[in-house]
């Protein structure tokens, strides 16, 4: 983000989000203060309670913003329109490949600061059951129920974790590729030819 100049000292309630988005996702949530934030924005601290009581209620619009991003974006592809089991794993799929959709940055830092905020893990443990759900959803859906919806969800919630929470950086195309494997192994059929080129012209 580039500095602003001082004389926007009143700025706006997303400059001072996006700073503190910024800060969180780089250096946790310890790093989330009000005179920080104001230097690096090249402002006076005046100016932040202009938008915020106070620093907990710009804490409370960061887990906002993770709750509509993240969790709201899962459930969202969850219930798309899909013609097949495939397809439907694929449009949940984009959102390991594409960062507009799913911030994966965002969601690990929350985890991180849950670890010491019981109020926010308990909000991060329903985030978990409703993504949980939505994706269980979406087996049930194309015929797979019980144990199968079950541990076939619970397979994808854990992969999609796991990518993010090691941090493993690959090409976006090399991404994609996977997902086509990851969603055959997911539905226990491979997708369609038509079905695989749709998904990868989305990610070239």
């Amino acid at each position: 983000m580039k500095d602003v100049p001082p004389s926007r000292i009143r700025a706006s309630r997303e400059i001072w989000l996006d700073a503190a988005y910024d800060l969180f996702v780089s250096e946790g949530i310890e790093a989330v203060k009000i005179m920080p934030l104001a230097k690096k924005l090249n402002l006076t601290r005046t100016g932040f309670y202009w938008h915020f009581k106070d620093l907990s209620e710009l804490h409370d619009a960061i887990v906002e913003i993770w709750k509509a991003r993240n969790t709201g974006i899962v459930l969202e592809r969850c219930a798309a329109p899909a013609k097949s089991l495939c397809a439907a794993l694929l449009n949940l799929i984009d959102c390991w490949i594409d960062e507009d959709l799913f911030d994966a940055p965002l969601d690990l830092a929350i985890r991180n600061w849950a670890r010491s905020d019981a109020r926010l893990q308990a909000l991060v443990d329903q985030s978990d059951e409703d993504r949980f759900v939505a994706v269980k959803e979406l087996f049930t859906r194309f015929g797979r129920t019980g144990d199968a919806a079950h541990y076939r969800a619970l397979t994808v919630i854990l992969t999609q974790t796991g990518y993010y929470s090691m941090h493993v950086s690959e090409p976006r195309l090399q991404r994609a590729i996977a997902g086509c494997h990851y969603a055959e192994i997911f539905a226990g059929e491979a997708p369609t030819q038509s079905e695989k080129d749709a998904f990868l012209a989305r990610h070239r």
